[in-house]
């Protein structure tokens, strides 16, 4: 493999970058050249002040066959490489690369790290690696080779619920509490004759329809605190990419045709990705958030989505609607 080391996003091409994203074990939307040059240029919404931009590629007779998207930053008394995308704000990372070639890319990678100077960096740092990635037991095993320190943990549940039927199927298989609850609260709006959902069209012109979301958002005190000025300038960067790439989903629940609930989602190989949602304070009584959600699994169901990802977190209402625990993992190694 013929490595390279890159200072800047442009000098890999986006459309070979993201054709092996589709083929690699992160086909994932947090691995796609338009988000993470997104989060690059706000250094995830503001999370990093100062960070040294280290992209990876290998390629062997002129075709990309791995990126290893790193940058270097002093994080946990360490001068670490951490995955681009890091920490809080990207929900699935690892490297780019097919499952195959990940032996020989590992390897050759970590070679190419230790050859670094001393003082470059003392320890990878990467969050959110999923806990079926083979690059964990590949990781761990180049580590003990090189005689280097590996630790794993699990770093956050990402719970889903899988869908493989109608809407129906789905209700059926989940607690008979929630259940009736799901049913009682989606046939209450529904009579109600002031509630619609939709989702927003792919042609349309996002901005107001982000707008939209991002009042209803700030409507939860803890999410008005996140949505600070650098990371709602990053969010709408990486949710105006996803919307050209055709893969943004944004649904809003109206009663009396005012937004009171927003879910935010991308629609990727063939399933949704929870990744926020926004719900307004008023016509509580009606249930805005529960109603949009359960619409929006039944929109799965009816559009043959394979599974709803709400991703990281442990909300008890994920699992009142059925989600079932999978987790992303942190790996730190030392040399």
């Amino acid at each position: 493999m013929n490595f390279k080391l890159h200072k800047s996003f442009s000098e890999i091409d986006q459309t070979a970058w993201n054709a092996l994203v589709e083929q690699s074990i992160a086909d994932t939307p947090f691995s796609r050249y338009e988000y993470l040059v997104e989060w690059w240029r706000t250094l995830g919404g503001g999370e990093w002040k100062d960070a040294e931009l280290l992209l990876v590629s290998a390629s062997e007779q002129d075709q990309l066959v791995g990126i290893a998207p790193l940058f270097i930053a002093d994080y946990d008394g360490a001068r670490a490489l951490l995955l681009i995308g890091s920490i809080e704000i990207s929900d699935y990372l690892d490297l780019i690369v097919r499952e195959t070639d990940l032996p020989r890319f590992l390897c050759e990678l970590l070679d190419l790290l230790a050859s670094l100077p001393a003082d470059t960096w003392s320890a990878l740092d990467w969050y959110n690696l999923p806990d079926a990635s083979p690059t964990l037991p590949a990781l761990k095993a180049e580590s003990e080779k090189r005689g280097w320190t590996y630790g794993e943990e699990v770093y956050r549940p990402t719970p889903r619920i899988p869908l493989n039927g109608s809407f129906e199927d789905y209700l059926a298989g989940i607690d008979k509490k929630q259940r009736h609850e799901i049913r009682r609260k989606m046939r209450r709006a529904a009579e109600s004759g002031r509630v619609r959902f939709y989702v927003v069209d792919g042609n349309a012109d996002i901005e107001p329809e982000l707008e939209s979301f991002f009042h209803l958002m700030v409507q939860d005190p803890n999410k008005a605190l996140f949505l600070r000025d650098a990371m709602r300038d990053q969010m709408s960067r990486s949710l105006r990419a996803a919307h050209e790439y055709g893969y943004l989903w944004l649904g809003f629940l109206e009663v009396d045709g005012v937004k009171v609930a927003g879910s935010l989602n991308f629609d990727y190989r063939n399933k949704l990705w929870g990744y926020n949602s926004g719900v307004s304070r008023d016509f509580m009584e009606l249930s805005p958030g529960w109603v949009l959600l359960g619409h929006t699994i039944q929109w799965c169901c009816e559009n043959g989505r394979y599974e709803f990802d709400f991703m990281r977190g442990d909300e008890e209402y994920k699992y009142r609607f059925g989600g079932v625990n999978r987790y992303v993992m942190r790996v730190r190694v030392a040399r």
